[in-house]
């Protein structure tokens, strides 16, 4: 791959990603509660089920706004 890269550079810029890193994105924290709760064991019938329950997840950490505000905190975020 490098030896493509480099015979291409007259026209190909590289540019090096920061690694992913989920604790600094509010929404992994979010996405594991619901995967915890409304999606745990679940074996959907089909996508619109999944969908329902996911829907409901996201449903009951908007009623708990102390939930929602502590995945920001976590990623370092105030709101």
């Amino acid at each position: 791959m490098r030896d493509y890269l480099d015979s291409q550079s007259r026209w190909l810029q590289v540019e090096r990603l920061p690694g992913y890193a989920p604790d600094l994105n509010p929404v992994e924290p979010l996405w594991g509660n619901i995967k915890g709760r409304e999606l745990a064991n679940r074996c959907a019938e089909g996508l619109g089920d999944a969908a329902a329950a996911l829907r409901r997840g996201m449903a009951r950490v908007r009623r708990t706004p102390s939930l929602a505000r502590g995945f920001l905190r976590h990623a370092g975020l105030s709101f």
